[in-house]
């Protein structure tokens, strides 16, 4: 009787991605060319997506301090309390964590276009009611149900990717438009300080016209999607037949529709415990990013900035950690190296985030350009992350799980992210800091043991491993 092979071993002779067809000389000039037209085509569109998918997540943060000093802002005008509003906060994540592996199934089962654009109009929708939201219990619901929709615009993004990308080109391409996060930090700053002055408007406060004004675009986006977007290569209109055939040479089966999730492959990625390492990497990635986009303008409003002025100080740190991610994915691409750049990246946030929980003291200035450094190397590690979980797989289902699982681990790290910038820490923000700097630690080392992993694997069976 044969021996059998772990899941692992499967993985390692059939999906191994980096044992691509070779390409001739004149294959790979068409190739150049049809990386460069997808690229024009699709990464405008995934950053539009997602720069709306986190403004409208995290525009809650900017409402909380809005117009506060004439008692407009969302706290005053709901009567919400601290709790409350940590619980307002919290209820958007456990939908965000228990909804990303079922979306990313509805994707493949229902397409791309259709599932993405559904998740897109929904999400606008309920950023928009939020504008109209009388109590604590109307505002909790529509987070819970925005949470949701949300839940598989992310993994959804990332794995639809992976119809088109090889996997060294994926670092910067999910880099392009993750970067959108980053600039709604700062658009989110930017717009803010606009829409504070349209207090009163129509008889509304100014928090209102922000999800209002953020939530309506979403709407019309989604819509387009639904009927614009193409699902997979071979259903492109804009590539020619020479250019799907180099795409399916390329590719192979991964960019195909043709690929079915299976009850077989579900189970090996279920068990497969190196894939475990990824997600837990992700919890403390989760609290840094949760608890940055939320509560940025809070903590710049506790560095001596008032006001409006406060939300125009939460641009320089998104602004700076923009191109830091861009750099760190480009790097990680091109030298095809992954946990060294993560770990890297997290290092840098541990010692910014550690320096801002030891310093003695106000010092105003010295703690907003920590706060810029702590914010790049939280971001930059982010997309190289994302790569990473699915460089060593291909099959659909694999790729659809791992993706959304690795995602869906964020969610126990945003809740507790919610919970560390407590008001009476203010202004200084000991424990945040201190919880994120723990948080930033526990992940970089995870990513340097991963690396050092995936390298013996390299080094005994010569397979080609990300590392």
């Amino acid at each position: 009787m044969a021996s059998r092979k772990s899941s692992l071993d499967i993985e390692m002779i059939e999906t191994n991605p980096n044992h691509s067809p070779t390409l001739t000389d004149d294959e790979l000039l068409v190739e150049k060319r049809l990386v460069r037209k997808i690229d024009l085509r699709l990464l405008p569109l995934a950053s539009l997506v997602y720069l709306l998918c986190y403004l409208d997540r995290s525009n809650i943060g900017n409402a909380r301090i809005f117009n506060s000093n004439t008692g407009d802002d969302l706290m005053q005008t709901l009567d919400l309390t601290s709790h409350q509003y940590i619980i307002a906060l919290m209820v958007f994540l456990v939908a965000y964590s228990i909804f990303e592996t079922p979306s990313n199934l509805a994707l493949k089962t229902f397409s791309p276009k259709r599932w993405l654009g559904f998740l897109i109009f929904c999400y606008g929708a309920f950023c928009t009611g939020i504008g109209v939201v009388h109590n604590f219990a109307s505002i909790s619901a529509l987070r819970f149900f925005l949470g949701a929709a949300e839940a598989g615009v992310f993994p959804g993004m990332v794995y639809y990717l992976s119809f088109w990308y090889k996997p060294e080109e994926r670092a910067l391409r999910i880099a392009a438009f993750l970067c959108s996060a980053t600039l709604s930090g700062a658009f989110g700053g930017c717009i803010a300080y606009g829409v504070g002055f349209m207090n009163g408007v129509g008889g509304l406060q100014a928090w209102r016209w922000l999800f209002i004004l953020e939530g309506i675009p979403s709407v019309i986006l989604g819509i387009l999607v639904f009927l614009f977007l193409p699902s997979y290569p071979e259903q492109c209109g804009w590539l020619t037949t020479d250019e799907k055939a180099i795409q399916r040479k390329r590719m192979g089966d991964t960019g195909s529709s043709n690929q079915r999730i299976t009850w077989v492959d579900a189970k090996a990625t279920l068990l497969d415990l190196r894939l475990y390492v990824h997600y837990l990497s992700y919890i403390g990635v989760g609290c840094l990013i949760g608890s940055l986009s939320l509560f940025a303008p809070t903590i710049v409003l506790g560095l001596g900035f008032e006001g409006l002025r406060a939300q125009l100080f939460t641009v320089p740190p998104y602004a700076a950690a923009f191109f830091s991610t861009v750099a760190a994915a480009f790097i990680s691409d091109r030298l095809k190296m992954r946990g060294v750049i993560v770990g890297s990246s997290l290092a840098v946030c541990f010692i910014s985030f550690l320096i801002l929980a030891a310093l003695p003291g106000e010092h105003f200035v010295g703690r907003y350009i920590l706060l810029i450094i702590g914010t790049c190397g939280a971001f930059s590690g982010l997309p190289t992350m994302n790569a990473w979980i699915g460089d060593n797989i291909t099959n659909t289902t694999a790729m659809s799980l791992a993706t959304a699982i690795n995602i869906a681990f964020s969610g126990p790290g945003q809740i507790i992210g919610v919970w560390i910038y407590r008001p009476a820490d203010s202004p200084i923000y000991s424990l945040g800091h201190g919880v994120n700097a723990a948080f930033a630690a526990f992940s970089a080392i995870l990513c340097f043991s991963l690396s050092f992993y995936y390298r013996r694997l390299n080094v005994k069976d010569g397979r080609g491993w990300f590392e």
